[in-house]
Formats: structure tokens, C-alpha cells, sequence
């Protein structure tokens, strides 16, 4: 009796992290390219909000605690685009600005303060903060892909162009 063929396995995506924080411009600026990357590569990407709180600002570790909150709650990327977007509001305002931005997009606004309050995700952003040392990010944006650190802290040009080579060589493999 002859078995059926099981079909090939989907391969798995190429991943792309981003150590990221929500009071960084240049953050805002990546998104773009971040879009334009999703548009190219669909399921074939997976892009990855990686924590990277940054001393400088205030509000970014409570930024990076609702992010997660916001990823928990099903609109992750939603939530990060629309702090980022009105980066200014965030710097001004603090956490009172993300659980309203929360309320904003249909997430529950009084978990978020909740969680903004239990401290549920400071695990995940000290990771991310210590992965991203043990890597040698120093500023946000940061890219990793295929084992390659790309720095856009100092400026994002070439960067998107230099990931999609990287991608397309590996999803060829």
C-alpha cells in the first residue's frame, strides 16, 4: 500500500528584528521602509518589535511595556505606528498618552494602565535590552538579519535596500 506524499513544509520566514523604542524619531522614520518591506515580502518576512529603551527618554521603557501590552491585545504594530506617528504628544504627555492612544484604536485602555502599573512585561523589554547589548546595538533604529546588525541610529539611507539583499539571498537558500 503506497503512503500519500505529505506535502513540502511552508518554508519559514526570514525574520527580521527591530530594536525599536516609541519616543525615538527615527523610529517613526523607519516605518516606512518597514511598510514598504511587508508589501515586498508578505508572510516571507516576519518583522519583530525588539525593545531598546533608550536612557535619554523618559517615557520609553513605559512605551515599550504598552507596546507589548498592545501585541497581547492583538494590534501590536497598530498601537507602535500610531505612538510613533505622534511622537511629540507621547514625549509631552507620558503614559496618560498610551493608554489614551490605547482607547484610540479599541484596545482596553484600563488593562493597559494595568499593566502599565503591574509591571507584566518588563521581563520581555529587559530581554530584548539585554539581547540588543549582547548584539552591540547602541541606538534605535537597529536592524538584525541573517546574523547581519544594521545601524540606523545615525542615518536610515540604504538601510531597506540593504535588507531586501540580505533577504532575497536568504529566502533563495
Amino acid at each position: 500500500m503506497n503512503e500519500p506524499t505529505p506535502a513540502p513544509a511552508a518554508p519559514s520566514p526570514v525574520v527580521l528584528d527591530v530594536w525599536c523604542e516609541l519616543q525615538c524619531p527615527d523610529c517613526r522614520s523607519a516605518l516606512a521602509d518597514l511598510d514598504a518591506l511587508r508589501a515586498r515580502y508578505g508572510d516571507r518576512l516576519e518583522i519583530r518589535l525588539r525593545h531598546f529603551p533608550l536612557e535619554k527618554h523618559k517615557h520609553a521603557f513605559a512605551g515599550a511595556q504598552a507596546a507589548e501590552e498592545a501585541f497581547a491585545q492583538g494590534q501590536g504594530w497598530p498601537f507602535v505606528a500610531a505612538v510613533l506617528h505622534r511622537v511629540e504628544d507621547f514625549t509631552a504627555a507620558g503614559e496618560p498618552f498610551l493608554v489614551e492612544t490605547a482607547g484610540e484604536l479599541g484596545l482596553d485602555a484600563e488593562e493597559f494602565d494595568t499593566a502599565l502599573i503591574d509591571g507584566r512585561h518588563i521581563l520581555t523589554v529587559d530581554a530584548d535590552q539585554a539581547e540588543g547589548k549582547a548584539l552591540g546595538v547602541k541606538g534605535t533604529p537597529t536592524y538584525e538579519i541573517g546574523g547581519t546588525l544594521l545601524d540606523g541610529s545615525k542615518t536610515q539611507e540604504g538601510l531597506r535596500e540593504r535588507i531586501e539583499e540580505i533577504a532575497d539571498g536568504l529566502l533563495a537558500d
